[in-house]
């Protein structure tokens, strides 16, 4: 068995089990968007980052395909992932801000602005559709086509398919489907009306300080100090 530290951690991972399978396994909270487990490993959209080793060699992979080796080191929290998990989720909305999906993601990690121009697009690219239709209703109606700025998902030669049997396999996955509360025309490019949750700020005085970790206050930020 391989023997891993996630967090601080010490775990022996099942055989087979990726970093984000450990991390799950141990109640550590770590964002996913094309990640699904009843679909193939994809690794598309980056938003579940986590940083492997120590010091200078340390380095983000994703945690949804990266094996949970022997003798990792894992921090899923450190101001380096959540900045990178940030930048990554901008780009998503700049796409795509439409998508409700991508609005709660935003209010759960704490993101207060976009800094890219809104393209606001149909589709993120990240995948669950297409192998939703391939995995589970074995049909391959959709796929990728072309590359770059014309990458585009559609059936074979544009034309309809014959494979597709109308199920609504792909719509039910797709979280660009999933349109926020004011529709497809919204005022603004971030929500943020449903960010009520205290978002961590334990980062900020001790890297990747999880409150697990401690009593409540340990790092100083999190309560009222009352005068």
């Amino acid at each position: 068995m391989p023997n891993i530290k996630i967090d601080g951690i010490n775990i022996e991972p099942q055989k087979g089990w990726t970093i984000l399978d450990t991390a799950r396994f141990l109640g550590l909270e770590i964002p996913t968007l094309c990640h699904n487990e009843g679909l193939s490993l994809w690794g598309g959209c980056r938003l579940c980052v986590v940083e492997i080793g120590e010091g200078a060699n340390s380095k983000l992979v994703s945690s949804c395909t990266y094996p949970a080796e022997d003798g990792l080191v894992v921090k899923t929290s450190t101001k380096r992932v959540l900045n990178a998990r940030k930048m990554i989720l901008e780009l998503l909305i700049a796409q795509c801000p439409t998508s409700k999906v991508l609005q709660d993601l935003a209010a759960r990690m704490g993101l207060q602005q976009v800094r890219f121009t809104p393209k606001w697009e149909k589709c993120i690219f990240c995948g669950l559709c297409v192998r939703m239709c391939q995995e589970q209703m074995v049909a391959s109606a959709i796929g990728f086509a072309n590359r770059g700025n014309k990458l585009k998902i559609n059936t074979p030669f544009d034309k309809t398919s014959e494979e597709c049997r109308r199920c609504g396999g792909c719509i039910y996955i797709c979280p660009a489907c999933m349109s926020r509360c004011e529709g497809t025309n919204p005022e603004t490019v971030l929500c943020g009306r449903c960010e009520n949750s205290l978002q961590p700020t334990c980062t900020e005085l001790n890297d990747n300080f999880n409150c697990w970790m401690g009593l409540k206050g340990d790092c100083g930020t999190c309560v009222t100090v009352e005068k």
